[in-house]
Parts: structure tokens; sequence; C-alpha cells
């Protein structure tokens, strides 16, 4: 048998050096090797497999205590429901990272926020935020959690006291909330503003996908009396119809059933794919806003390939665990002019308000030609 020194161990995996593969073996992470006679460690093509996969599962995310859980776990007997079982594991304590980190975000929004008329309290207001990094940086028993939560809530009663004097200025909260926009334009920066006060939370700016000419294909067909063509009805009635009316642009819902309000049942209904043969109907040049049923988005796609449908712009925004990411991927590769928003976010209302706000750039900004110098 051939063996490896530490050196040719971590050269044959990458993105790993001696240093770290000596803490595995303290950490038991790796086995102990046997020792050469000058006591150098000799690893064996196991090894390189082994901590291969520590590598990969690093990468992925997972903390080097769940990953021992990995390897310990025998998956000779049921390998899927042991990887599961991790993996449910993982996103747990993942989930718990997002909320702690969601709650400081939430509380520096308080503060960044906060008009000018709220600056009297700044100097508590800092102390505070200085208590909530700490109880983020520190792992603290049950109990001490529950104390800074009550100390917060008491805290955060004091400022509320002052919100009532004034109403909320959105547009001042947002320039100090929403991050670095000034490579994008105009109009694709009031889209994202209106997304942001749809939803509240800042983070979607980070996710929401725009193609290179989307703002442009809009307005284009817009300004051509377009046909707005929506998965379920009820978007419709978020929908501006004064001012679509005002442009000429007729709309109409895939699934016409207007009790049909509910995720679940609009996706089965439009799995289907009875509703494929109204793609021919549907004029080219029209806008699609699809808020629901990944099947829809899905189908758009495959019909958009096959060159049976030739849309001016597709606004993807289905919900879903699964399909919904993998639909809006598939939109991102499909050629058309699209605006998405990856992973599992989305809605009939954010969809909904995607359009809107391209409706009330147009005719509060007819001559505006800040979208034609492209995203920098």
């Amino acid at each position: 048998m051939s063996y490896l020194t530490i050196k040719e161990l971590t050269d044959s995996v990458g993105n790993v050096t001696p240093r770290m593969v000596r803490h595995y073996h303290k950490l038991g992470l790796l086995p102990s090797p046997p020792r050469s006679q000058g006591n150098y460690r000799l690893y064996t093509h196991e090894d390189v497999q082994r901590l291969r996969r520590i590598v990969a599962l690093k990468q992925q995310g997972f903390q080097l205590s769940h990953i021992q859980q990995v390897l310990e776990t025998d998956i000779a007997a049921d390998p899927a429901t042991a990887l599961m079982g991790q993996l449910q594991q993982q996103y747990q304590t993942v989930m718990q990272q997002i909320v702690r980190l969601r709650r400081t975000a939430m509380a520096l929004e308080g503060l960044l926020g906060r008009d000018h008329h709220c600056q009297s309290v700044q100097a508590k207001a800092l102390a505070q935020l200085r208590l909530l990094e700490a109880h983020c940086q520190t792992e603290q028993v049950q109990t001490e959690q529950v104390q800074t939560e009550q100390n917060s809530g008491e805290f955060w009663e004091h400022l509320d006291a002052a919100a009532a004097n004034h109403p909320e200025s959105f547009q001042d909260a947002l320039q100090g909330l929403l991050p670095d926009l000034s490579k994008r334009s105009e109009i694709e920066v009031d889209l994202l503003s209106e997304l942001v006060l749809a939803c509240g939370d800042v983070s979607l700016v980070s996710f929401v996908r725009l193609s290179a000419q989307s703002i442009k294909a809009a307005r284009e067909a817009l300004k051509s009396r377009c046909t707005i063509v929506t998965d379920l009805p009820v978007i419709l009635s978020v929908l501006d119809q004064v001012r679509l009316a005002h442009l000429g642009c007729s709309t109409e819902a895939i699934a016409n059933d207007p009790h049909l309000t509910s995720v679940t049942d609009a996706e089965v209904l439009l799995w289907q794919k009875d509703w494929q043969g109204r793609l021919a109907e549907i004029p080219a040049g029209s806008i699609w806003v699809v808020g629901y049923a990944p099947s829809m988005l899905m189908g758009i796609c495959e019909a958009i390939e096959a060159q049976r449908c030739r849309p001016a712009l597709v606004i993807g925004m289905p919900i879903g665990f699964s399909h919904a990411p993998a639909a809006k991927r598939k939109l991102m590769q499909s050629g058309v002019e699209f605006i998405t928003i990856e992973g599992t976010i989305g809605g009939g209302l954010l969809a909904a308000v995607t359009l809107n706000a391209l409706v009330k750039s147009l005719l509060e900004k007819p001559n505006c030609h800040c979208y034609l110098n492209g995203r920098k």
C-alpha cells in the first residue's frame, strides 16, 4: 500500500492546510494515522476521500460539530433518511442564525429608519445597540436571552413614545437603509424601493434580478397597449387598473376562477397544463405577471423555448420551495426579458407591485431614458 504525507494529502484535496488537518485530528473528524519510522503521518486513499467530504460539507456551511455527526452516522442501512436528517438539522441551525441576524437587522432598521425628530435618543440607542451586538456575538443561556429580550422590549417601548408625534417618512428611511444603488437607473431604484415598501424587507434588494433590457421592454410594451396576463385573478385586483386603462392595456387571468386564491389549489390546477392551450390566444408582446404558480412559469419558459409564446416581459415571482427557484432559474436562462426574485421569495403582491411601479414610472416619467444607459 502506498501512503501519502500530510502535504501530499492536502495537495490532493485542495482548499485545506496541514494545520487544518491536524486540527481535524484533534476533533476526531479524521482518524489518527499511522506513523513512519521518521514519525511522519501516513495517509491512505480513504483518508483523502474522507477529507474531501469534510471540505465539501464545510463549504456548504456545515459546522464542524455537524460534520462529525454526518461522518459518524451509519448511512449504510438507509442513506437517504440519514442524509435528510442531517440536512434538516443543518437547516434548523441556519434558520436560527438567520433569526438572530434578522432581529439585529430590525433593531438597526428601527434606529436608522427614524427621522430627525427622533435623534434626541441617539445616545441611548447606541448604548442599546452595543448590548444587542454583544448578545449576538456570544452564546448565552436561555434565561439570559429572555432577560435581554425583555430589556430590549422595554427600550423600544421608550423609543416608540415619540413615534406618535408625526407620520413616518418612508423615503427618508429608505435613504438610510437601502444599499448603494448609484449604479442603477432611476426607474430601477424606484422599482426596488416599491418592492421593499411592499414587504418591509430591505434584504430583498439583493435577490431581485432584472434582465438588461427589461425596463425598456416593459415601457415599449405598455406604450403599445399590450395585454397583461396573470396566473390568478386575485392579482388583477391588486393591479393599478386605472393607470392601465389610461394606457389602453387590457388584463386577464389564465386561471379565471375568481374563488381560486390558494397557492396550493392554483399549483394543482395549473400543473394539469390544460391552460397551455390558451397560450396561442395570448398576443405576442404581452406582459406576463406570475405571482403564485411555479408550474405556470415553467410552462411559459417551455413555450418560449418552443417558440409558441413571445412575451415582451415576464415578471416571474411564484411562491415555492423547490419548483419556484427552478422555474426562476429557467426564466433567467430563457432569453426573454424578465424581472424575478431569486429563491423561494415571491407572491402575487410583489409581482403586482412590480408591474404597478413600471406603469407609474411610465406615466410620471414618460421622457426618462436613464434605463437606456444599462446597469453598470
